[in-house]
């Protein structure tokens, strides 16, 4: 074990550089901020690179030493350095940064989530989250959306990541993948030619495709896709949170 006790530690401006989405992609890794996601990692059998801790913290818990390929004793100033949490557990780990553009197994199968230009951070967390709860197979994440592996949207998913599939790439190959093994794959739209959610009942393997925050889908996608949904509402709001739209579609879908 390690002690540190500066934040000039080359250990410490490299742990509070894994909040930067280049530092991430250059080393390969990222960074877990709590007892909840550290423990998720090593449920999962993910290998901890570097846990960090407080004294305290790694006094109480010794257990995780043989989940730990380094272990390094930092004070609760570099925590909240590295961390960017107001009040800090005292824990943290460093984790391998998976390959979100690796190749998906084939055939596609199961629920997938796609998201279109989804740029909040806590948006695309909670509909990871809410993936993971609805039983989906995987999410894709396509381009100019928030980074999966962020420091929000990593706290967001409450280690849903470990449960899932997670992809990065183009959603027009993704949506022709689908269609190659005859999946359905629906948009959502707010438009009179789209069909109420309630009338369709999907197979097995279906994608759900959700859009940016203010814009919605791309006109693009939204001709692509088999079938767009909207969710009808009784009252008189004019929209949903696209987080919440995605919960409804979800747990409706995917029965």
């Amino acid at each position: 074990m390690e002690e540190l006790t500066s934040v000039h530690n080359q250990h410490v401006k490299d742990w509070k550089k894994l909040a930067t989405k280049k530092f991430r992609r250059q080393s390969g890794l990222y960074l877990l901020d709590g007892w909840h996601l550290v423990n998720e990692a090593v449920k999962a059998g993910i290998a901890i690179v570097q846990l960090i801790g407080t004294a305290d913290q790694l006094e109480q818990h010794q257990e995780l030493f043989s989940h730990a390929e380094n272990i390094y004793s930092v004070t609760e100033e570099i925590m909240k350095h590295i961390t960017e949490t107001v009040t800090p557990q005292g824990i943290a780990a460093v984790v391998a940064l998976p390959d979100a553009h690796r190749l998906p197994q084939q055939p596609l199968n199961g629920a997938w989530l796609l998201l279109d230009r989804v740029q909040d951070p806590g948006n695309v967390g909670t509909m990871v989250r809410t993936a993971d709860a609805a039983g989906f197979a995987g999410v894709v994440v396509g381009n100019r959306s928030a980074d999966l592996y962020g420091p929000k949207v990593v706290r967001s998913m409450q280690g849903s990541q470990f449960h899932l599939q997670l992809f990065e790439g183009d959603l027009r190959k993704w949506i022709d993948d689908f269609k190659q093994v005859g999946a359905p794959v629906y948009g959502t739209q707010l438009n009179p030619q789209a069909q109420n959610f309630r009338d369709v009942h999907p197979g097995k393997t279906f994608a759900l495709i959700m859009g940016n925050e203010g814009q919605g889908m791309s006109d693009q996608l939204l001709k692509e896709t088999t079938t767009n949904l909207y969710i009808p509402m009784r009252g008189e709001a004019e929209s949903l949170n696209v987080a919440v739209s995605a919960g409804i579609l979800m747990f409706q879908l995917n029965q």
